[in-house]
């Protein structure tokens, strides 16, 4: 297909299209589809995994795995094969765990990569279509605006003030300007002017351009390791608790050793038995599986979140988005439906109102509330026309569904130029664009110069009110002619439409020269005709306005960030059930504050209308001042600071530009404020969750050793044997401890403040959790085995009890945790869920079998429990939780007490 050796930067535009066989109104779907099989998946190489038995190689790399194999290798010289055996088991089992857990997470990882694949438009078929970044194929036709990020290496056919940001491949910071003209063959790559990269990102402009290369064979796929879109499954939390559980085990090996010792020296304790009994209460104090149940967690988090339509591109904003306290988030397609339409018309003589469904371009007309016909008005069908032609997006229809392929909004004005009766397609075929002024927030208007085959020319221009109105000379009248601008008329009727919630657009026109065919800003301002506005309407989302309610409750404050007209906001504000909608700021009230005023003004007032998105960082900033966690939403190239300097940066799936989606810590899919609110509530509930795993582990371990250590320090018999404290801690592990990675959502999770940002999970509540659940343990145990003794059992026996007291203390702990801010006795509490009863369920089957089986008798040194012994033994596991739950809710109470009340609610 590709004949010329010549380099595409250095080929002419026409050459390009000739070699490619392609055309400017793109490839047909059959064609591309055809391609596809021959060129493959546009999509880079993926990095080489390790291979399977590696990665399980790899679950043996722990400093606990290296004492124990040492220990089972030291039993097997000894001849205790049965210690051997168990202590193997406990090895393996942690790995497998580890093992499968971990091929999960990179499965989670692979779905969310899948996910965060970059979409393109192109042309198909002579039409605007948004294709996966992997359908395209060389000779695709690509259209480009800023923000988005370049999915194929592209020669670029048009170019409208575009430059790229190209530091990924040239390491050049500044962004390079293109144009469509050849260059040089040997011209270094900064220098192809005519070329837009795959990967690298456009930062102004709107450009065209076709597919030259794609996957492996563009200029980024041929260099590795450059681009991650998702980060390796750890955050700061687990790295902090890795090394945690290493100098924890460092330093218990070292208490382990001098243990040893003194029990052999001064104890006189048997070696054998006191070597074993040293190495399971290592075992029992070192939290080995802390860091992968941590992780576990994680990974659960990850899918839940992505299920919510919340993609999380950085892991570390899980445990941030459970300490957020403020969300500042945009209007559009956020907080409402994105489907716009346009309600009114106003012209210099009528408001016209418009009604019709989604984006169908039928609907009826009403001036006073009576019909009226839109031949009648030949305002009305110039307007359309502006509409139409002074437009980017596409209207398309399947299966009798209307949907828009661009921005909405301009899809709602060729929905509107449907109505008037404009043949949109038909203009569009009339009047070729020859040129065009992107719209951009600093200039806030957009411009096109079409040329008809009757050498006409004009420039049609759109924008806010206030802009177009500054760059007008006259207005058109009923009559087709032009009269003096008339500027209280229109904003006293601009004021009336934005008061309905209604987004105003106004439009302007102007005739040049046929010769005219380059546009410039000069040629727009100061001398444009009036043509009129239109009031566009976007409906609150109905579970938008249910998660702003939910958000309140969790004593989250909500603040819209919007371009609108301040009325048009505060309308929207006041649906939604802002906490309060009637105070607005504009961008240019705080363009005039210092930075010193907006931190006093930022906190009470929920709305910032008429906003660039440079505001949004000073936002940020004044908000982050008050010691508040800050979670920011963004879709523009310009929003990728804030979404940096957020606490939470947040990016729009669909409307998001690909820069911001690569700030961002978050990606929403669907674009819906409700996804936020859902992923906050997950935050929430993975920190909880990571808080009971760690407040569940911890004492337990320590209820374990510590009874070993009392025992060894007052020169008694031993409650348990080194078999029995190995079994208990590897099932538990197993079961108990990963079961609480798969807790649900707790019922007050969004009825609580947020935690502070830099709360630790192991503070003094912790510690104080720690000592009493340990001194529990220890009452527990030690009055089982006296209680045993007295009673006439033998020593199998009374350790027996003392073997299954504990089990049943960390049954009832496990409970306890499950619900660490609300009652744990309630009928839902005790039901509980499926991976918890299964756990359990597993556990009691299992201690059944090691305490009444014979087999199992001879290996676990065990007797069987008489009945009442038993329920003393339920018994001990009640009164523990009786008395951590009595303990749980005089602290909370006193927390209450002392709580300060909210200002954000």
């Amino acid at each position: 297909m590709i004949e010329s050796h010549t380099p595409w930067h250095a080929r002419s535009t026409g050459e390009t299209l000739q070699d490619l066989k392609a055309t400017s109104t793109g490839l047909s779907q059959a064609e591309a589809e055809a391609r596809l099989k021959i060129y493959g998946a546009n999509r880079l190489p993926e990095a080489k995994k390790r291979s399977v038995f590696l990665r399980f190689l790899m679950q043996f790399h722990h400093i606990l795995i290296y004492v124990l194999i040492g220990a089972a290798v030291i039993t097997a010289l000894l001849n205790h094969l049965v210690d051997t055996l168990v202590i193997l088991a406990v090895v393996v089992a942690n790995a497998l765990i580890g093992f499968i857990q971990e091929g999960k997470a990179e499965k989670a990882m692979d779905a969310i990569r899948q996910m965060l694949a970059p979409h393109a438009n192109v042309l198909r078929d002579g039409e605007r279509r948004s294709v996966e970044g992997e359908a395209l194929v060389p000779g695709d036709i690509v259209l480009l605006e800023a923000g988005d990020k370049v999915p194929a290496d592209l020669r670029l056919l048009s170019a409208h003030g575009v430059s790229v940001q190209e530091a990924i491949l040239t390491g050049e910071s500044v962004p390079v300007e293109k144009h469509i003209e050849p260059v040089r063959a040997d011209a270094p790559l900064g220098d192809r002017f005519g070329m837009a990269y795959s990967g690298t990102l456009v930062a102004s402009g709107q450009g065209k351009g076709v597919v030259v290369a794609t996957g492996g064979a563009t200029e980024i796929g041929r260099i590795s390791g450059l681009l991650s879109t998702v980060e390796t499954l750890t955050t700061p939390l687990v790295k902090q608790m890795d090394v945690f559980a290493k100098w924890l085990t460092v330093l218990i090996l070292m208490l382990a050793a001098l243990l040893l010792i003194y029990s052999y020296f001064v104890g006189h304790y048997e070696f054998e038995e006191i070597f074993m009994m040293v190495v399971g209460l290592s075992v029992a104090a070192i939290p080995e599986g802390l860091p992968a149940v941590l992780t576990i967690t994680l990974a659960i988090g990850v899918q839940a979140m992505a299920r919510r339509n919340a993609i999380v591109r950085r892991l570390p904003a899980i445990e941030t988005l459970g300490a957020v306290s403020v969300i500042c988030t945009d209007k559009t397609g956020t907080l409402t439906r994105n489907e716009m339409m346009v309600a009114s018309v106003l012209t210099p003589q009528h408001l016209f109102t418009l009604d019709g469904t989604g984006y169908e371009p039928k609907g009826v007309i009403r001036l006073e509330d009576a019909a009226v016909d839109a031949s009648e008005h030949d305002i009305l069908h110039e307007l359309a026309r502006a509409s139409a032609l002074c437009n980017d997006a596409g209207l398309r229809e399947h299966e009798g569904v209307w949907t828009v392929e661009g921005d909405p909004m301009e899809g709602a004005l060729l929905t509107f130029s449907g109505k008037i009766g404009t043949d949109v397609r038909k203009q569009q075929a009339e009047w070729a664009r020859t040129d065009a002024i992107a719209f951009d927030s600093q200039h806030r208007f957009m411009a096109t110069l079409v040329h008809d085959h009757e050498s006409h020319a004009c420039v049609f221009v759109k924008g806010a009110p206030e802009r177009i109105i500054s760059m007008c000379k006259d207005q058109r009248t009923a009559a087709g002619g032009v009269e003096p601008l008339a500027d209280v008329y229109w904003s006293q009727q601009t004021d009336r439409i934005a008061a309905l919630g209604q987004r105003v657009l106004a439009f302007a026109v102007r005739s040049v020269k046929p010769d005219h065919t380059v546009l410039e800003h000069r040629d727009v301002e100061g001398t444009l005709t009036l043509l009129g506005m239109v009031g566009m309407i976007d409906p609150p989302r109905p579970e938008a306005i249910a998660a702003v309610g939910e958000c309140r409750g969790a004593g989250i404050r909500v603040k819209m960030i919007t371009g609108d007209h301040g009325k048009t906001a505060a309308a929207i504000g006041r649906q939604i059930g802002l906490q309060n909608p009637d105070q607005v700021l504009t961008g240019a009230d705080l363009d005039e504050m210092s930075d010193e005023a907006l931190k006093g003004a930022v906190v009470n007032c929920d709305i910032f209308a008429r906003t660039s998105p440079e505001h949004k960082l000073r936002l940020v900033t004044a908000l982050q001042s008050h010691g508040l966690t800050v979670a920011m939403t963004g879709d523009g190239v310009n929003d990728a600071p804030a979404l940096k300097r957020a606490d939470a940066g947040i990016a729009m799936g669909r409307k998001g530009s690909e820069a911001a989606k690569e700030a961002a810590d978050l990606v929403l899919a669907d674009d819906n404020f409700a996804s936020i609110a859902a992923a906050v509530r997950e935050g929430r509930t993975v920190s909880d969750n990571i808080k009971k795993v760690i407040s569940w582990t911890l004492p337990t371990d320590a209820g374990e050793s510590m009874t070993i250590v009392l025992a060894l320090f007052l020169g008694m018999t031993l409650p348990l044997t080194p078999l029995q404290i190995l079994w208990i801690n590897l099932m538990t592990a197993v079961t108990l401890g990963i079961a609480l990675a798969f807790e649900p959502t707790e019922e007050n999770t969004m009825r609580r403040m947020p935690r502070p940002r830099n709360e630790s999970l192991i503070g003094g509540e912790l510690v104080w959790h720690i000592v009493l659940v340990s001194a529990l343990f220890l009452c527990g145990t030690f009055g089982m085995f006296f209680y045993a003794v007295d009673r006439g059992h033998s020593v199998e026996l009374a350790r027996t009890m003392v073997f299954n007291t504990l089990v049943v203390m960390e049954i009832f702990h496990l409970f306890f945790i499950r619900n660490i801010y609300g009652a744990s006795l309630t009928w839902k509490a005790v039901r509980g869920t499926k991976v918890v009863w299964t756990t359990v369920v597993v556990l009691t089957v299992t201690q059944t079998a090691i305490t009444y089986l014979p087999p199992l008798q001879a290996v676990f040194a065990t007797e069987s429990i008489p009945l009442l012994d038993g329920a003393l033994i339920v018994g001990v596991g009640v009164a523990l939780f009786a008395l951590l739950e009595t303990e749980k809710q005089v602290r909370l109470a006193i927390q209450r007490a002392r709580a300060p009340a909210y200002a954000g609610t």
